[in-house]
């Protein structure tokens, strides 16, 4: 037996904002106690290794409850297109990479935005050929929801003139033509993506030890993740040679739910380590490429309602098929009208999910009709949500959704509904670091404080709130409330250490707080220098 004492922090096990503990006490990965000093030392058992909290607060390990740990990974030695105001400031960034980056080999990641560019600037495949020639680009999004490729890109993909899009995709062509431009929307670069990342699938082992170090960085002992079958082989790997040291509740690919169910996959089952989650299905795009599933169109373009990714009746189709295979549901949607069409699809299989005992769920959710809140707790459906993309969209959500009347990033609504609510990040689309969700939650503003009282400050929610999101609110939508996600006896000793009390300081200053330590399982995984 392994028994550790940590002693001499503040330790909030966020039951209430008034519940701090001195001493926590722990045998074999597990919570024994809570309380005083004095009270743990006396039942501690002899041998028990001390370690000191030096007086740092501690927090449950944060759960984020919406990651892509392998596009981190992969992403780590592509090119940072993130933040390039102009199509030629980007340019500049892939020549200096391409400089320090020779090959024949795909290129890949970058994470543009050309929403920051100015009107008019628009991604070619042209551009990249002048810089890459003959080798294949595949260059995705901020958002993820478009790709840039080039024209070997495109040829490795058997994408020309002649492709029609595909359903639920648009492949955007020149100007009076059917060539293809380079630029993919949603399901128009699947493949393309498929193929450029499997080129990486020998580096991606020692990539997802990398990134996985990010994470406890940020103090993340916990993920639900969704990709595909190469990085749930890779966190396996990781696994098995006793190097994986964070535990993640790992989704399924929809082009991967036959296997799944064929190998007896069961949302819940697993380990400590790795638990099957749901399938990941989307019902439309994002609002960065313009493809979020709309009631009514974007501001000013008139016919754009986005996309419908998945057909209503498909979208249906698949519910019922992994529900009665014991595999929950987690849905894109990003627009009003996809959210609606979600939870419709939820309540035609309503009695079915639970008599499976499976909790389905909506990724995103972050614009609703005002008479689809109620919903969510109605049917008993997560909202998974991350709180980073208010913040972040603004102003382009504004200028993209008008004034229309419904119900944005709706996280107060959403709890005082009765909805169960867990926060996320989708890193890397946005950054990991979990203290930046929560600032975005009790604030609505960015770190530079924009906009000037929040965008619709009736939606900021409380600390303790934001934190139980994103601790014990991810552990419940996982279905894992009873390993993890607080601080009580008989649970997983998961947990991080910050240098200054959150609930001391002003909201403004949460994002600049650091983690000192993370802890998984009762043993130290991460100091900070």
């Amino acid at each position: 037996m392994v028994s550790t004492l940590f002693l001499h922090g503040a330790i909030r096990s966020l039951e209430s904002e008034t519940a701090v503990h001195e001493a926590m006490l722990v045998e074999d990965g597990r919570i024994v106690a809570l309380g005083s000093e004095g009270e743990l030392r006396g039942i501690a058992p002899a041998g028990t290794e001390t370690v000191e909290l030096d007086g740092g607060v501690v927090l449950p390990g944060f759960h984020d409850a919406h990651f892509h740990i392998g596009n981190l990974a992969r992403e780590l030695e592509a090119p940072d297109l993130r933040g390039a105001a102009s199509l030629g400031e980007t340019l500049d960034r892939l020549r200096a990479w391409a400089d320090a980056h020779p090959g024949d080999g795909w290129v890949l990641g970058g994470r543009w935005d050309r929403n920051l560019w100015p009107a008019g600037e628009m991604p070619t495949r042209q551009a990249l050929d002048a810089l890459f020639g003959s080798r294949p680009v595949s260059l995705p999004s901020v958002d993820g929801h478009a790709v840039w490729a080039n024209t070997a890109g495109l040829r490795v993909a058997g994408i020309d003139a002649g492709t029609p899009d595909p359903v639920g995709g648009r492949i955007e062509r020149e100007p009076g033509s059917q060539e293809p431009t380079g630029l993919l929307l949603e399901a128009a670069g699947d493949d393309i993506r498929d193929r450029s990342e499997a080129a990486l699938v020998g580096e991606l082992h020692r990539l997802l030890a990398r990134a996985q170090q990010t994470l406890l960085a940020c103090g993340i002992t916990q993920i639900t993740n969704f990709e595909g079958e190469d990085v749930r082989a890779g966190l396996e790997r990781l696994r098995a040679d006793g190097c994986l040291a964070i535990r993640v509740h790992v989704g399924v690919a929809m082009g991967d739910l036959d296997l799944a169910i064929a190998e007896g996959r069961r949302t819940g089952r697993g380990d400590d380590w790795l638990t099957d989650g749901p399938v990941k299905l989307f019902s439309d795009g994002a609002l960065g490429s313009h493809t979020a599933h709309l009631h009514e169109d974007f501001a000013g373009e008139p016919g754009n309602h986005g996309i419908e990714v998945i057909p209503f009746d498909e979208l249906c189709e698949l519910v019922e098929r992994a529900v009665s295979h014991g595999i929950a549901v987690a849905t894109h949607a990003i627009g009003d009208r996809a959210n609606t069409l979600v939870l419709d699809a939820y309540e035609r299989h309503r009695e079915l999910t639970a008599a499976a005992g499976l909790t389905n769920r909506v990724e995103h959710a972050q614009h609703l009709r005002w008479q689809d809140v109620p919903r969510f707790a109605e049917l008993g459906v997560v909202a998974s949500q991350q709180p980073i993309h208010c913040t972040s969209d603004f102003p382009l959500s504004v200028e993209l959704l008008g004034d229309r009347d419904i119900a944005h990033y709706p996280w107060r609504s959403l709890l005082d509904s009765g909805a169960l609510v867990a926060f996320g990040s989708d890193a890397p689309v946005e950054p990991a670091n979990p203290l930046y969700g929560v600032h975005a939650a009790v604030t609505r503003q960015n770190r530079e404080g924009m906009p000037p009282g929040g965008r619709e400050p009736e939606q900021r929610i409380a600390l303790l709130d934001a934190l139980r999101a994103f601790t014990e609110g991810g552990a419940r939508a996982a279905g894992l409330a009873d390993r993890v996600g607080r601080l009580a006896p008989g649970l997983l000793a998961d947990f991080v250490v910050l240098d200054r009390d959150i609930f001391a300081v002003e909201p403004h200053e949460i994002p600049d707080l650091t983690v000192r330590t993370t802890v998984v399982g009762g043993r130290v995984v991460y100091r900070a220098d």
